[in-house]
């Protein structure tokens, strides 16, 4: 591995460990910056999701107690109390990953078909256009009221998984999303937060594995160059959560959503021109 590629790789892996934790759309933001070093958009769109391997480590090691909980229940579960209180979270967590795969793989077979026939302008602008539409719903979640809802329930489920199926593209952000959906089903803040978080750790896990098959192995990056930006992406992802997890609760990010995707849009008209 050159130095340039080892440079490459820890820069992706720093992009990834910050943006993982802010609703602007870590994988959208992350294809952006590797189409810009000169990857393929279908390649760079198969590593952001690749990548995610590394913050799961950090959102794993960092609701351990909330993981640890779920797997004691694990034992207990019952389908025909699936959503009571005891099993609710185990339920919402298994029904919720059963509806982002059968939602979201379909989107990724297509999402690496169409960017492997768009041009790197074509395509950085098509993340601007998507990352505006994360912002208009973070916008609207806003408007709702305070939660008051704690557990999950099946239709919770469904429409959460759902969601995160549809963030598998690029500029939809995936906490994002999940959250603003979990926010429009009256819940809590800091639950909506915390549920959107642990569901995450088993759909990037499952991404990862999607990733890697449908690649035929890892995609445009080496061995080495894999280990580089996973451990990067683990270490800044895991000493920046608590401090981004406290600026989230203070910024509007449906602005920096609106601002990161009207940036994109003219820069992929402008790279579409120069090309």
């Amino acid at each position: 591995m050159s130095a340039t590629d080892l440079l490459v790789a820890v820069l992706a892996g720093i992009v990834q460990g910050i943006v993982e934790w802010l609703p602007v759309s870590s994988q959208g933001n992350l294809s952006l910056f590797l189409t810009g070093v000169g990857m393929s958009p279908d390649i760079a769109l198969q590593l952001a999701l690749f990548l995610q391997i590394g913050t799961t480590l950090s959102a794993a090691s960092y609701y351990r107690e909330e993981i640890a909980t779920a797997a004691r229940g694990l034992p207990l579960w019952r389908p025909q109390a699936a959503f009571d209180q005891q099993n609710a979270l185990v339920s919402f967590i298994l029904i919720a990953c059963l509806m982002t795969g059968l939602v979201g793989i379909p989107l990724y077979v297509y999402a690496v078909d169409f960017a492997g026939q768009l041009s790197g302008g074509l395509f950085i602008g098509l993340i601007g256009v998507l990352l505006i539409l994360t912002g208009v719903l973070q916008l609207a979640s806003e408007s709702v009221g305070a939660g008051y809802r704690e557990h999950p329930t099946l239709v919770d489920a469904c429409l959460v998984g759902a969601a995160q199926g549809v963030a598998i593209l690029p500029g939809i952000s995936r906490s994002g999303t999940t959250t603003s959906t979990l926010l429009f089903r009256s819940y809590d803040p800091p639950v909506a937060f915390r549920l959107s978080f642990l569901l995450s750790i088993p759909a990037s896990l499952g991404a990862a594995v999607l990733t890697v098959v449908g690649a035929g192995g890892l995609p445009g990056i080496s061995p080495a160059g894999a280990i580089a930006a996973t451990a990067t992406s683990a270490v800044v992802g895991y000493v920046t959560i608590d401090a981004l997890m406290r600026i989230v609760e203070r910024l509007p990010f449906w602005l920096i959503c609106f601002g990161l995707g009207g940036l994109a849009i003219i820069g992929g008209g402008v790279v579409s021109l120069i090309v």
